[in-house]
């Protein structure tokens, strides 16, 4: 078969490449990105799960709260996870945790904040028949 070629078609598979590839490439970038993300708020939520039965426990304490999460983001979170700030609070009756950080940037100019909190009543001994 004779394959006809018409000038005006020249260069355009080319043109074609040039417009596709950096879309296809942005559009995989992301969807990594997102992936990233959505690790690092597990890895926060994580982290603040294990700072709150630290802290709520019978004698708990904000510092050690702050440490279990400390240790588990040190573990788990040195990856997605940057920045991570740790805030804890224990009162009379809840204990709360808040883990705030950044995803790891795959995509420049691309900054994704995590977000992870986790609260619940403080264990106390309550005398028996009370």
């Amino acid at each position: 078969m004779h394959q006809l070629h018409l000038p005006n078609d020249r260069g355009s598979a080319h043109a074609q490449v040039v417009i596709v590839l950096p879309v296809a490439f942005l559009a995989f970038f992301l969807v990594v990105q997102f992936a990233m993300w959505s690790h690092a708020t597990h890895i926060a939520q994580a982290a603040a799960s294990h700072g709150l039965a630290a802290v709520r426990a019978h004698n708990g304490s904000p510092a050690v709260g702050t440490a279990s999460a400390r240790s588990v983001l040190a573990d788990l979170g040195n990856g997605p996870l940057r920045d991570a700030d740790v805030q804890c609070n224990r009162g009379a009756e809840t204990a709360f945790v808040r883990i705030s950080g950044t995803a790891k940037q795959v995509v420049p100019f691309l900054s994704l904040r995590v977000h992870a909190e986790a609260a619940g009543p403080v264990e106390r001994f309550v005398e028996p028949g009370r």
